[in-house]
């Protein structure tokens, strides 16, 4: 007997509204003390939100109040400005790899 495909773990971008593969995804996450981040190993505990490694998608989401809202936390000016500094840089990262 065969062993069962794995299923993919399916998550929706907070900008573009589409489901995608979670590995797929980018994840912001909101510690249970209240402090925002990028998670980039997917595993940090606290409320998360997953964006696409697309800028527009993150800015509809900031600009929306999407990830707000998803955190259920009122994002700071600092931390729009710090999560779209590091997905920029991600970004950079992700296409010289590829």
């Amino acid at each position: 007997m065969s062993p069962k495909p794995r299923k993919t773990p399916m998550r929706m971008c907070v900008g573009c509204r589409e489901m995608k593969p979670k590995k797929e995804l980018l994840r912001v996450v909101r510690s249970p003390e209240g402090e925002v981040s990028i998670d980039t190993t997917g595993k940090k505990s606290g409320r998360g939100a997953y964006c696409c490694f697309q800028a527009e998608c993150l800015r509809r989401a900031l600009k929306q109040g999407q990830l707000d809202r998803q955190l259920e936390v009122k994002l700071s000016a600092e931390v729009n400005a710090e999560l779209t500094e590091t997905m920029s840089r991600l970004l950079l990262e992700q296409e010289k790899t590829v």
